[in-house]
C-alpha cells in the first residue's frame, strides 16, 4: 500500500484520481474544498495551495498535483492578472508543494510526480494564450526536474484534451457542443476523468518505472493527427 499526495482531489480529474486510489492506497488529499467521499485510507486537509501553509507528512511514494484553469479570452481581454492568476494555479503551486515534500518523497523506495499540462501548448488554439503560457512553463519544469532528479524521483506530466469537468463545462454545456467536440477530434471523442485518472495510475506505478521527463499526449488525435 502506497502513500499518495494529491493536490486538488475534490473535483474534476483530481477526484478521478482520488477515486482510482483510494481502494489500493493510503490517500492525503490537500485542497480547499473536502471530497465528496469518505473513506477510511482518506485524511483531507483543507489548504489553499496559492496561499496557505502545506502541513507535515510524514510519508509520501506519489505526488500528483491536480488544479488548473481554463481561462480562455482574446488576448486584448486578459489583464496582467489573469496571468499571474493562472501561473499562480498551475506552476507556483506545483513548485511549492515539490518543494515542500521532495525530501520526504525522496525517501520512498520508487517515488513519482505527476503533473498537469494541456495539447494547447503543442496545437496553437484561440483565446489559450494564458494557459497555454502556464501549461507551457509546467513542461518545462518536468523537462529540468526529470533530468535533476534522475536515479531519485520520477517526474512525467499528462497533457490532455478537452476532458468532462466541472471546468470545462462551459465549452461542453450543450449537445451540440459535444457532438462539435467529437467530431474536432480525429478519433471521435473527448476524454472523460476515468480515463486520465488510470493513465495517472500508470504512470505512479512501477510499469512505468524507465518513464521520467515526459509529456504524456491524451489527444484523441488532436494534436497527432491531421485528416
Amino acid at each position: 500500500m502506497k502513500n499518495i499526495l494529491i493536490i486538488g482531489g475534490s473535483k474534476g480529474i483530481g477526484s478521478a484520481v482520488l477515486l482510482n486510489q483510494l481502494e489500493a492506497n493510503k490517500v492525503i488529499n490537500l485542497s480547499r474544498n473536502a471530497p465528496d467521499v469518505s473513506h477510511p485510507n482518506l485524511l483531507h486537509h483543507s489548504v489553499d495551495i496559492t496561499q496557505d501553509a502545506l502541513p507535515e507528512i510524514e510519508d509520501i511514494d506519489a505526488l500528483i498535483y491536480c488544479p488548473g484553469t481554463i481561462n480562455l479570452k482574446p488576448i486584448g481581454n486578459l489583464s496582467v492578472e489573469d496571468f499571474r492568476n493562472d501561473f499562480e494555479i498551475n506552476v507556483m503551486g506545483a513548485v511549492k508543494a515539490i518543494q515542500k515534500y521532495l525530501p520526504i518523497l525522496k525517501n520512498s523506495n520508487a517515488p513519482s510526480i505527476v503533473l498537469f499540462s494541456t495539447v494547447a501548448t503543442k496545437l496553437g488554439m484561440p483565446y489559450h494564450a494564458s494557459v497555454a503560457t502556464a501549461k507551457a512553463a509546467i513542461e518545462g519544469l518536468v523537462k529540468s526536474l526529470g533530468a535533476e532528479l534522475a536515479g531519485s524521483v520520477r517526474i512525467n506530466a499528462i497533457a490532455p484534451t478537452i476532458t468532462d469537468t466541472p471546468l470545462a463545462a462551459g465549452i461542453l454545456r450543450n449537445e451540440r457542443m459535444r457532438e462539435n467536440m467529437v467530431e474536432r477530434h480525429p478519433l471521435k471523442g473527448y476524454l472523460n476523468v476515468k480515463e486520465v485518472a488510470d493513465m495517472v495510475d500508470f504512470l505512479i506505478s512501477d510499469k512505468a518505472k524507465s518513464m521520467s521527463g515526459q509529456i504524456i499526449t491524451m489527444d484523441y488525435g488532436l494534436v497527432t493527427f491531421k485528416l
